[in-house]
């Protein structure tokens, strides 16, 4: 199988496992909170998602666990390629819910300086956020620019998904 192939299978594979967890737009979940000594480092926002810092992109928060670990791979994926997703709007309601700017705040809230992230639990629990991440890495590792991948995303959630975030477009 060579690489344009395997990336078409993890995108596939991803909307797949999506589509059969019923996960439709986005909602709470309780199970994001896990206490595994990791509380000091986890705080809950007003709309109920969480927050929690990690030293890197490489040590995901604790709030993944028992999820799907498929939900783990776009994250740790969004970890990696953050200044990908930034760029791309995001269309579950979420820019006017919770004052989301982008597709990475679904999933970072921020990266510091050092290299820290502040891992946002939203994106656990939105199809529509997991899906435009993973298709926005997969479409920039086969070559895409931004506004490329920017127009494609638009394009496909223009009609019946919720406002987009107010995410700049990306220069060409």
């Amino acid at each position: 199988m060579n690489l344009r192939t395997k990336k078409v299978f993890f995108t596939a594979f991803i909307f797949l496992l999506l589509l059969a967890s019923g996960l439709s737009g986005c909602s709470s979940n309780e199970e994001a909170a896990h206490d595994d000594g990791h509380a000091a480092h986890q705080e809950q926002l007003p709309g109920g998602d969480i927050i929690e810092t990690t030293s890197g992109p490489d040590q995901l928060p604790s709030f993944l666990k028992g999820f799907d670990p498929q939900i783990a791979k776009v994250y740790q994926a969004v970890g990696h390629n953050h200044s990908v997703v930034e760029h791309m709007a995001c269309y579950c309601g979420c820019g006017e819910s919770v004052g989301h700017k982008s597709n990475r705040d679904c999933f970072i809230r921020e990266v510091k300086p050092d290299g820290q992230i502040v891992w946002n639990s939203h994106g656990t629990t939105c199809a529509n956020c997991l899906n435009i991440a993973a298709e926005s890495i997969t479409m920039k590792q086969e070559g895409k620019s931004l506004l490329e991948i920017r127009k494609h995303i638009d394009n496909k959630y223009k009609e019946g998904f919720a406002k987009p975030t107010p995410t700049p477009m990306p220069q060409s």
